[in-house]
This record gives C-alpha cells, structure tokens and sequence, in this order.
C-alpha cells in the first residue's frame, strides 16, 4: 500500500507540473521527504502531510483514504488482518477489561491511552494514531454501521484514564453511545468473581456471512482465532460474560454514578436478582431477545 500510495504521489504531481522540491515547498516538507513517499522508502507519511498532499494535489479524498491502509503496514500480519475483519463485520461483541474499546473513546482518552508504551517514539507518531482510531470510530455511523454490543468490566470505569475530567467526559461519551439503537452497554461488575476471559479482552466479530472469528487481547500480545471451533468457544465465553453483566439500564446507572462522583457506585443486586430484573426488562421493552450477534429482535405485540 505504501508503493500505491507513493505511486498515486508520483502520478499527480507530474500531471500538476510540479517538481519534488515545489511539492515540497507547497507542502512544508524536504524534497528528499517527497522522494521517499513516492519510492516507499523511509517513514510513512502521517495523516497531515497525507492530507496536506491531498489537497495540494487536487486529489479529491483519494490520498485520505488510502493513508489508513498504508497506516496499517506497520502493524502485524494478525493485527492487520483483525482491522480488516472489524471494517465489514455486522455485529461487533466486545469485553473490555482495562480499558473502554477504541470504538467508544473521546479525543482526550484516546491520546491518553495511546501515549503510553514502548513502541511511541514521537508526538507526531501519537498524532496519527489518534487520528486513525478516530477515523475507525466512523463507521458506527455510516449507512451500514454494525451492531455493537459492549461488556465493560467495573474496572474500566474505576480507573481515571488521563485524569478526573478526561474520565468524566468519557463516561458521559459512554452513555450517549448507549442511547444509540444499535449500540448497547453493560458493566460486569466486581462482585462476579472469575470468568473465562480474564486478564484480556475478547472480541467476537459477524461477517455479512455470518461468519464469525474471535480477538483476544493483553497488554502487550493479541490473537486472532479463526478455526470455527475454537470461535465457537470464545463466543460461548462472551455470551456468559453477557449474561453474567448488569443489564443494560442498571449498567446506564452504574455508570452515571461513578461519572458523577459517587465512588461508592449504584447499588448492585445478587446474580439472582440480576437475572430475574433481567427478565423483567425483557417482557417490559416487548419481548425483546438477544440472538447470535447480538442483535435485538422484536416480538410484534397483538393488535387488540
């Protein structure tokens, strides 16, 4: 994708009549940094100059929209072929243990997050990994965005992630996610104990398909699993991590609690009550079910 990319450089500007020094006047860099975007030698272009060069080459989005795959070449073969999976996928379930998933982060978390670890090198390398988790948080609203079915672990709540307000907005962000129809929140709270998935985070993704492969993840390691049977069990691990969670208004709560300062949180009930509350939401919203991907389905109440 680099040499694509680099190609596409080449082409428009020879056809706008410019030298590597003028295109590199216009865009604010070296000549010798336009010479290695177009033989993909040396860095990658980040996402300004990858806009900057779009606009200065009249391109018309195109360098934009390749910059994420060129992006992506720095990343493990997994890694990359996780992205690919996440772009088409139509239902999206996630565990999250430490942190809330890239999807469902602000500006200021994001960057919080991300410029921590071995592998930052510069402020500008922080720059366009916010910038390309932004852009991946695009498709929760394009006309064939995917249901998202979030488990968060209380932990993840608990822990100010770049401080007190930076944490705060992203609960509130957290609970404007939630009020989307496709999108829907729990908290797995302490008092559960152990679980099948803990110590990572779990991600089960739909193809259009149906099919179906699972990420796992830690701090500094992730897999991804594609043998049906062994994504068949960590689906299964997802479903009572599901089940095991807050339901989805009691969750709204818990959140709006520790958002609001209450450190000692929203009362949580036993499993018990939490399974027959449960119930109780499931008759009251219509008769609403969960199946497979996490959809939710709607049973058509009689007409009287």
């Amino acid at each position: 994708m680099a040499a694509l990319f680099g190609s596409r450089v080449r082409r428009l500007r020879t056809a706008a009549g410019l030298t590597q020094a003028e295109l590199g006047e216009r865009t604010h860099v070296v000549s010798t940094r336009i010479t290695q975007i177009e033989r993909a030698s040396g860095a990658k272009p980040t996402f300004e100059l990858a806009r900057t060069l779009d606009t200065v080459l009249g391109a018309d989005s195109l360098l934009i929209d390749m910059w994420p795959y060129v992006y992506r070449e720095a990343f493990p073969d997994w890694s990359r072929a996780f992205m690919a999976y996440s772009e088409r996928a139509v239902s999206i379930r996630q565990y999250a243990a430490h942190l809330v998933p890239g999807l469902l982060q602000t500006r200021d978390y994001a960057r919080a997050v991300l410029s921590v670890g071995l592998s930052l090198t510069s402020e500008e390398q922080l720059d366009d990994r916010v910038a390309a988790r932004l852009r991946r948080q695009e498709r929760l609203t394009s006309p064939d965005r995917p249901e998202l079915w979030v488990v968060l672990d209380e932990a993840v709540l608990r822990r100010p992630i770049g401080g007190r307000a930076v944490m705060r907005e992203q609960l509130a962000r957290l609970l404007e996610a939630a009020s989307e129809p496709h999108i829907t929140v729990q908290v797995l709270p302490f008092d559960q104990g152990e679980h099948d998935v803990m110590g990572g985070s779990l991600t089960v993704l739909t193809s259009p398909d149906e099919t179906e492969v699972a990420y796992t993840e830690g701090a500094h390691y992730g897999q991804l699993i594609e043998e049906p049977r062994d994504v068949k069990r960590f689906a299964l691990f997802y479903d009572r991590l599901r089940a095991a969670s807050l339901p989805p208004l009691m969750s709204l709560g818990m959140i709006r609690s520790v958002m609001e300062g209450n450190h000692r949180g929203a009362s949580v009930p036993s499993r018990s009550e939490r399974r027959r509350l449960a119930q109780e939401q499931l008759q009251q919203s219509g008769g609403w079910r969960l199946r497979g991907g996490g959809r939710r389905h709607t049973r058509r109440r009689p007409r009287p």
